[in-house]
């Protein structure tokens, strides 16, 4: 016979919550704390986001500025954002998808990325 009529041990499981939570909130903050880059047009635009996707930095080498067509300049710049912003999903990944997993498989669970 379970003691306690086979009910999980309410204090153990709470324990458990709130270091998950705990963990998830420090893996955050590295998140925060972490720069990425993403280029385009061969490293002409380079763009510096954090693992949580805040724009930090963008380079633009003069080459890439031509007044009479600003509009390559434009994609090569959102393009830049973009795979920054893919690396910063991918570190996201890593980072939180271990504590999704255990908190009960990551992509039903409100506030995540993922």
């Amino acid at each position: 016979m379970i003691p306690g009529g086979g009910q999980p041990n309410m204090q153990q499981l709470l324990q458990q919550a709130q270091k998950m939570q705990q963990d998830l909130a420090q893996a955050q903050e590295e998140l925060a704390a972490t720069e990425v880059d993403g280029q385009a047009g061969g490293g002409l635009v380079k763009a510096t986001v954090t693992g949580s996707g805040e724009l930090r930095a963008l380079e633009i080498d003069p080459k890439a500025v031509d007044p009479e067509d600003t509009e390559t300049l434009a994609d090569l710049i959102v393009a830049a954002v973009q795979a920054a912003n893919e690396n910063a999903q991918a570190l996201q990944q890593e980072k939180l998808g271990p504590l999704a997993q255990g908190l009960g498989g990551g992509s039903g669970i409100p506030g995540l990325p993922f």
